[in-house]
C-alpha cells in the first residue's frame, strides 16, 4: 500500500496563543501607568491644596479697631512721676573699716553734718611712713647744700673742676625736687586721712545705709566698692510729665500745676513748671516735662506716682482705645497696629487717664490706625494677619 503522508495541521482563526500574551500584559502594563499617572496627579493636588490649606491656617485673623475721638476739655490731667531734687550715693574715699555710723535710714541731715567714721589702719602706717622719708629727704638736702655752697666756693680759687662744682649744684637740685615729691606724698595720705569721716554734701533725707559697723570699705565706686548711704533732696520735688504734642505749645516756664496723690485725696499741692526738654520724643511724640513742687513737710515721697493738672485753656481732642487693645511686654506699654498691606507693627504708647473700660492715650497712635483688639502674646514685628473687622461700638463699650 502507498504510505500515507501525516495530516498537516491548519492554524485556527485568530492570533497565536504567544501574541495574544503579551498583548494582555501590554495592555495591563498600559493600565497600571496610566492609574499610576492619575494618582500621583492626584496627590500632587491634594498636597498643593494642603499645603495652601496650611499656610492660610498659619496667619492668624485678628480683629482690629480704630481708636475714638473724645472731645477735649480746658484741663489736661497727665500722670506723673516723683522724684528727688538731688539724689546721690555716698562712697568712702579711702580703704579701712567701718568704726559707727551716726545717721540711719529717714534721717533728716544738713550739709556738712558727719555720717559715719572710717578706721584705716593702713593709711595710718602709710602716712607715718611717709613722713619719716620725708624727714630723710631733708636731712640729705641739708647735706646737698652744704656740698653745694662748698664746691662753689673751691672752684673760685680753682681747686676743683667745674664738672666736679656743677655735680655737687646738681645734687642739691634733685634732693630739693625729692623733697617736693615727699611733701606732696604726706599732703596725699593726709587727705586720705581726712576721709576716714563722711560727711553730708547736701542737706536732704538719708534714704539707704548699706553698712554696718567693722564692714569693709572700698574707696570710691568701682566693682568691689559698695556705698556706705543713699541722700536724697526732697525740698522741692520734681514732678516729671509726658506731655501730648499737641499741648507742647501751652508749656512755659512759670506756668502753674496742681498734682494730686491717690494717698492724699481732696489735697492738691501746687506746682510751677521749672523745664522742659524743648524737643518732642519721636517715639512717643510727648514733650518731658519738670514740675516743681514745695515739700517742706516731706509729704510727697520720691518714687510715688500723682496727677498732674494742668490749665491751658485750650480743648485738644482726646484719643481713646479699649483696654483690651493694650500690650504689657518688657519695652513698656504697647498697641499692635495693622497696615493695609495686612502686616503688624508694635507701637510704643504713652497712656493718660483710666477710664475704666477705655484708655485715654497721650501719645504714639491716630485716629486713623487700626489697632488689634485682644493681640496674642506672640505677636511679632511684621508678622502678615488676616483682619476681621470688629465692632468699634461694643469695643468701646
Amino acid at each position: 500500500m502507498p504510505e500515507q503522508s501525516p495530516p498537516v495541521a491548519t492554524e485556527p482563526n485568530g492570533p497565536a496563543p504567544a501574541g495574544r500574551g503579551k498583548l494582555l500584559v501590554g495592555t495591563a502594563l498600559l493600565v497600571l501607568i496610566v492609574a499610576g499617572a492619575i494618582t500621583f496627579l492626584n496627590r500632587k493636588s491634594e498636597t498643593k491644596a494642603l499645603a495652601k490649606e496650611t499656610e492660610a491656617m498659619s496667619v492668624p485673623t485678628v480683629a482690629v479697631v480704630q481708636p475714638k475721638a473724645e472731645p477735649g476739655n480746658d484741663e489736661l490731667v497727665l500722670p506723673g512721676n516723683l522724684q528727688a531734687f538731688e539724689e546721690s550715693p555716698i562712697f568712702a574715699r579711702t580703704n579701712g573699716y567701718l568704726l559707727k555710723w551716726y545717721k540711719d535710714i529717714g534721717s533728716k541731715i544738713q550739709k556738712g553734718e558727719l555720717l559715719a567714721a572710717i578706721d584705716t589702719p593702713e593709711v595710718d602706717q602709710e602716712l607715718s611712713q611717709a613722713k619719716a622719708s620725708r624727714e630723710q629727704i631733708k636731712a640729705a638736702l641739708e647735706l646737698a647744700k652744704i656740698s653745694a655752697d662748698r664746691w662753689a666756693n673751691l672752684r673760685k680759687t680753682d681747686s676743683v673742676s667745674q664738672q666736679e662744682a656743677d655735680q655737687q649744684a646738681s645734687g642739691y637740685q634733685q634732693a630739693l625736687a625729692n623733697l617736693a615729691a615727699a611733701d606732696a606724698n604726706v599732703r596725699r595720705l593726709e587727705q586720705l586721712e581726712s576721709f576716714k569721716d563722711v560727711y553730708a554734701p547736701f542737706s536732704g533725707v538719708l534714704t539707704r545705709r548699706n553698712v554696718d559697723p567693722g564692714a569693709l570699705i572700698n574707696s570710691g565706686a568701682q566693682a568691689t566698692g559698695k556705698e556706705l548711704f543713699d541722700i536724697a533732696r526732697v525740698d522741692p520735688i520734681r514732678v516729671y510729665v509726658s506731655v501730648p504734642q499737641a499741648y507742647a505749645p501751652s508749656m512755659k516756664v512759670g506756668v502753674k500745676a496742681v498734682v494730686t496723690l491717690q494717698e492724699f485725696p481732696g489735697q492738691k499741692f501746687l506746682g510751677t513748671i521749672a523745664r522742659t526738654a524743648d524737643a518732642i520724643d519721636p517715639a512717643t511724640r510727648t514733650l518731658n516735662t519738670e514740675v516743681d513742687v514745695p515739700n517742706k513737710d516731706g509729704k510727697l515721697l520720691p518714687g510715688s506716682f500723682g496727677q498732674v493738672h494742668f490749665a491751658t485753656g485750650t480743648s485738644v481732642p482726646r484719643i481713646t482705645i479699649p483696654v483690651n487693645a493694650m500690650l504689657f511686654r518688657a519695652e513698656g506699654a504697647q498697641v499692635a497696629l495693622v497696615d493695609k498691606d495686612g502686616k503688624v507693627h508694635l507701637r510704643p504708647i504713652s497712656i493718660g487717664r483710666d477710664f475704666g473700660a477705655t484708655l485715654e492715650i497721650l501719645g504714639g497712635i491716630e485716629v486713623s490706625d487700626q489697632i488689634v483688639i485682644n493681640p496674642s502674646d506672640s505677636l511679632e514685628e511684621g508678622q502678615q494677619v488676616h483682619v476681621a473687622k470688629a465692632n468699634a461700638g461694643d469695643a468701646h463699650s
